[in-house]
């Protein structure tokens, strides 16, 4: 067991405070409340986008649809358009004639199912167009929604970052000039457990929170005040403390 100042000993747990407060910054910084609801809406956002995307291509067909019917319709009156026209000038035999009569009479059948075809079409564009405007809106007001979240993310993690690097620094004076050897063993406890060193406070560590035997206190008690002891429980650098502190 290395042997360290009892000086050193001491302001290890200055070290360790404030480690434990930055590692109380990190969890909070990878805990956030925000960090879950930014999260929850990226996923309502993936299944809106799937419906947007759904519903704009739905809404696009029909329009080509819509563009089609309107032409065919056209063509139907165009064509009785000019039917009507050499029938009203009266060129052509009375076989011609008769003959216009009878396509005018076709193509107004023609025309009248046209429509039919285009009002139905009409119809159905007009819903989806509606359904695409809500669809749009709710998209849009969970990406306004996302944003305000990620805003309030940013500004606590500025506010913990901030600590943090202010703790650092105060941890970087506070473990400046200890012991090698001791911060050695330090980092390698606090690796495996978390926290490296901790009070003795009577007869209790303060890292397990457990009481050691008459026989382990006797023997900490008979070593040498700069000797490094460790709970035998826990295995952290247990730190002796005069009687009140």
């Amino acid at each position: 067991m290395p042997n360290a100042p009892v000086a050193d000993q001491r302001r290890l747990l200055d070290v360790q405070a404030l480690d434990t407060r930055l590692s109380q910054l990190a969890h909070r910084r990878s805990t956030l409340p925000e960090l879950a609801r930014i999260a929850e809406l990226e996923t309502q956002l993936v299944d809106l986008h799937t419906a947007l995307v759904t519903s704009q291509t739905a809404v696009a067909d029909l329009r080509r649809e819509l563009t089609k019917a309107e032409a065919d319709v056209q063509q139907v009156r165009d064509r009785a358009t000019r039917d009507q026209n050499r029938l009203d000038s009266g060129q052509g035999s009375a076989k011609d004639l008769q003959a216009l009569q009878h396509e005018l009479g076709s193509l107004a059948k023609r025309q009248g199912d046209l429509e039919e075809v285009e009002l139905e079409v009409m119809e159905r564009l007009e819903a989806h167009e509606a359904a695409l405007t809500e669809v749009t809106a709710a998209h849009t007001a969970l990406v306004e929604q996302r944003s305000e979240v990620e805003a309030q993310r940013d500004a606590t993690f500025a506010q913990v970052d901030a600590e943090a690097a202010q703790v650092a620094a105060e941890r970087a004076a506070a473990a400046a000039g200890l012991d090698a050897g001791l911060v050695t063993l330090y980092d390698k406890l606090r690796g495996q457990l978390g926290t490296g060193a901790a009070a003795l406070r009577g007869r209790r560590c303060e890292g397990c929170r457990l009481e050691l035997n008459p026989l382990d206190l006797d023997g900490i008690k008979a070593k040498h005040e700069d000797a490094v002891v460790r709970c035998e429980e826990c295995g952290r650098i247990l730190v002796r403390l005069p009687e009140g502190e």
